[in-house]
């Protein structure tokens, strides 16, 4: 059997395979960090977009259609974004 990551489904930026920590973490959606954030969706996946360790499912970019694409963002994630947009204080 194929895991996901030989299967290219998980796109994980380092080098290394995921530990089994992190693929047994909760991954969020765009949408419920936004409710949680009180942000829209959108800004979620602007803030997220080149962040590493993001999961993307999806085709690459079609010249006759739209792109889309599925992200997940590991709870180790949120919290390092969380950790650097928050004001030292």
């Amino acid at each position: 059997m194929v895991s996901p990551v030989q299967n290219g489904l998980i796109n994980n930026s380092s080098e290394s395979a995921p530990t089994l920590d992190e693929c047994l973490e909760k991954h969020y959606s765009p949408e419920a960090v936004s409710s949680m954030w009180g942000l829209s969706p959108r800004t979620v996946r602007r803030l997220f977009a080149n962040e590493p360790g993001i999961i993307e499912l999806g085709q690459p970019d079609n010249m006759r259609k739209r792109r889309y694409l599925t992200i997940r963002i590991p709870e180790s994630v949120l919290v390092r974004v969380h950790r650097r947009l928050k004001k030292a204080g």
